[in-house]
């Protein structure tokens, strides 16, 4: 008998039908002598609509008030997947992420897992129970309910997995694995059989939507065995492994890439100790991530300029935050950009092969690719360019790199 932890996405339970048929799923692995708990989203485009509403009562929802909101997105789903297996002769019972006690800390809308204890979840698997929990949501040390932010019921699942200490944890969407890359720019993209958790975690950070980041480094960290299936048929899908022995030989793993890029430019700051921090300080303290930086030396003595990308969604608020930092500096301009794209190259063969970079770069420039910034790491090579180019550059590296055969992976 095997302990497995099942996750389903919005889309897999987006209608009584859905439920119905995912109902179904797990009363199989049950009926096999397998002790189930289930982690469930809200229907797809309800926390979307509940956002909406807030939206239309105020500008910028209260974050506490947000939460209780969209928290309730997922005890629909719990509670009716719990009526379906009771309806197919399959005990269950649902809870919230508080009464099972997620703990988290209190910063609201993207919360972070403290603690989980699983003492009533362990009690109701030996008591024959299908355990079916609402995943996106726990409670701080207040009482308060909080949520893990976008994709946090991957990150519930694995925390879960990880305090029940189960045999694997199943991660069930509308594809069915990992590809190459997303199937939808690349139509030639291949599902992987397994890739190692470094290389997902990599394509996570980089703009993959197959899983979401913090799940992956959860259960990296925890050595929680994860498998990415599809809720819409049958597989094995792509397990996510710390044996890099399989692909010791691959190049390169997959492609990701990301639309949701904005670039800023501060133009003629003084090349001085602290300036980095300067600019960087005060949008950090606005808890905007910042994923690349290039410093330059400009034309005029003792000046630079200081260029860095952040989520789209966070540009506004950083170009506000950094007009006023370039005046206290004395900068000469700010400048920022919409319209770009960061398409990146992951694979842990990067360690022990040359020239990888240099034949992305040659790609690229030979279909009229110009890359504005360049970022690497152990085992990936990101590039920004311009947005018009992403899918020509997906295509292109995909090809150039034979990512469709399965002797380069």
């Amino acid at each position: 008998m095997a302990l497995i932890v099942q996750k389903y996405g919005g889309t897999s339970v987006g209608s009584a039908e859905r439920i119905l048929a995912v109902a179904e799923r797990v009363k199989r692995w049950r009926d096999q002598g397998n002790q189930v708990v289930v982690v469930l989203s809200a229907m797809s485009g309800e926390t979307d609509r509940l956002i909406g509403l807030a939206r239309q009562i105020q500008e910028r929802p209260e974050p506490r008030e947000l939460d209780v909101l969209m928290s309730t997105g997922e005890q629909v789903t719990i509670a009716l997947l719990s009526m379906a297996l009771s309806a197919q002769g399959c005990p269950a019972r649902s809870y919230t992420g508080a009464q099972v006690h997620i703990l988290t800390d209190s910063a609201h809308n993207k919360a972070r897992i403290r603690d989980i204890d699983a003492a009533r979840v362990k009690a109701d698997l030996d008591a024959g129970h299908v355990v079916v929990v609402a995943g996106f949501q726990g409670i701080d040390e207040l009482g308060d309910i909080t949520t893990l932010g976008r994709g946090g019921s991957d990150t519930s699942a694995v925390a879960i997995a990880a305090a029940l200490k189960a045999d694997e944890c199943q991660i069930y969407t509308d594809v069915d694995g990992v590809y190459t890359t997303d199937p939808r720019v690349e139509p030639k993209a291949r599902k992987l059989e397994r890739i190692t958790f470094e290389e997902m975690l990599e394509m996570a950070s980089l703009g993959s939507k197959v899983l979401q980041i913090r799940s992956v480094e959860f259960a990296g960290k925890y050595k929680v065995p994860l498998r990415v299936l599809s809720s819409f048929g049958e597989g094995e899908g792509t397990l996510i492994t710390f044996e890099e022995d399989a692909v010791e030989n691959a190049k390169i793993a997959g492609i990701a890439f990301s639309r949701d890029e904005a670039k800023l430019t501060v133009l003629g700051v003084p090349d001085q100790p602290g300036v980095a921090h300067q600019i960087l300080g005060p949008i950090a303290a606005a808890n905007i991530e910042v994923d690349m930086i290039i410093q330059n030396i400009a034309a005029q003595e003792a000046l630079t300029d200081f260029t860095f990308t952040v989520h789209r969604n966070d540009y506004a608020r950083a170009m506000e935050i950094l007009e006023a930092s370039a005046k206290q500096l004395g900068a000469r301009q700010v400048l920022g950009d919409l319209q770009i794209v960061k398409i990146s190259l992951v694979g842990v063969g990067m360690r022990s092969h040359a020239g990888i970079a240099s034949r992305m770069f040659s790609a690229l420039a030979q279909e009229g690719i110009n890359i504005r910034m360049i970022s690497t790491s152990e085992i990936k090579i990101s590039v920004v360019v311009d947005e018009k180019y992403l899918e020509l550059g997906v295509r292109t590296l995909h090809e150039a790199f034979g990512l469709d055969q399965a002797s380069a992976a």
